[in-house]
C-alpha cells in the first residue's frame, strides 16, 4: 500500500477525529496526519502547509458534511475558490453518515473524487488508495 505524504481530517466530531486518527496511524497510510474541526480550520491549514509545494500539503482530505462554522459543501466552494497550485493534487474524499437529498446534486459538481458513510475502516481506506493513489 502506498504511503501518502500527509492526509488532512476534516471534520467536527472529536471522537470520530480520534478513530480516524488511530487507525490511519496503524496502517501507516501517512507520514502526518493534520485535523481541523470545521471547513474554515481545513481551509486554514491548506493556506499554511500548501502554500506552496511541500510535503505537509495533503495528498487525500477526509472530509465530513454537516459541521458547524463552515460545512463540508461550503468549504468545497471556497476550495475551488484556491489557486491552482494549491489544489491539484489533492483527492477529496466526503466521509460522512449521509448526504441529504437537497445536497446531492450540489455534490456532485464539487470537486470530489467519491463519497464513503461512517465510519472509516481499514476496508475503506485500502479501497481509497487503491482507486487514487496506486502504486
Amino acid at each position: 500500500m502506498k504511503k501518502l505524504s500527509s492526509v488532512l481530517l476534516i471534520d467536527d466530531d472529536s471522537t470520530t477525529n480520534f478513530l480516524n486518527n488511530l487507525l490511519l496511524k496503524r496502517l501507516d497510510i501517512a507520514d502526518t496526519l493534520l485535523v481541523a474541526e470545521n471547513g474554515a480550520l481545513g481551509l486554514a491549514i491548506l493556506a499554511e502547509v500548501c502554500a506552496e509545494a511541500t510535503p505537509r500539503c495533503p495528498a487525500l482530505i477526509l472530509l465530513d458534511v454537516n459541521m458547524p462554522v463552515m460545512n463540508g459543501i461550503e468549504f468545497l466552494e471556497a476550495y475551488q475558490r484556491l489557486p491552482l497550485a494549491q489544489r491539484q493534487a489533492i483527492i477529496i474524499v466526503l466521509l460522512t453518515t449521509s448526504v441529504h437529498p437537497r445536497d446531492l446534486e450540489r455534490v456532485r459538481q464539487l470537486p470530489i473524487a467519491g463519497t464513503l458513510n461512517k465510519p472509516l475502516t481499514e476496508e475503506k481506506m485500502r479501497g481509497v488508495l487503491q482507486q487514487y493513489f496506486p502504486d
